[in-house]
């Protein structure tokens, strides 16, 4: 089955899904954006569980992904990945790419048939909006492409904050 892909305007910490992305840093210490949003209204837990992977494994890399509880989100998991900060480089695409595969095998891995995924590194990391949902969307497809066979995901959420964001999406898909 292939996943339905949705675009919403909302605020991520508000969905009943089965997992939200967290746009992290690599301490997984909470800050601004959404980040902050949901390490605020997923209260103590995620942050324990966070320092737990911290102190286990290190900070997380750039592109990489690892989950935790919602805590008291309405979701059941928060897969915390860390964008690049965007330098116009080759590697900024390939780490933003990173990002959606790593959070999708999570999710896989999870058995989550919903799951919702900010604009990542369009924020404080400064990676242009329109690339941003370029590379989200192609990866994201191809990714569904790939993993047919083994999909138990049944919809893929792209959460836009503000309305820049939201015109993109809506255009590209």
């Amino acid at each position: 089955m292939r996943p339905r892909l949705t675009i919403l305007k909302t605020d991520i910490t508000e969905l009943d899904v089965d997992a939200i992305v967290n746009a992290a840093n690599k301490r997984l210490a909470g800050g601004g954006g959404v980040d902050g949003a949901i390490h605020n209204k997923g209260g103590i837990e995620i942050l324990r569980e966070c320092q737990e992977i911290v102190t286990r494994q290190g900070f997380l890399e750039t592109g990489k992904a690892v989950s935790t509880s919602a805590g008291n989100l309405p979701s059941k998991y928060v897969i915390h990945t860390v964008g690049p900060i965007y330098s116009n480089s080759p590697q900024d695409k390939e780490q933003l790419a990173s990002c959606y595969i790593e959070s999708l095998r999570i999710a896989q891995l999870l058995q989550v048939k919903t799951i919702a995924f900010p604009n990542i590194s369009t924020g404080i990391y400064g990676y242009p909006k329109a690339e941003a949902a370029s590379v989200a969307i192609s990866t994201v497809r191809n990714f569904i492409d790939t993993k047919a066979e083994n999909n138990c995901i049944e919809e893929i959420i792209f959460v836009c904050f503000d309305e820049e964001n939201f015109k993109l999406y809506q255009q590209m898909i």
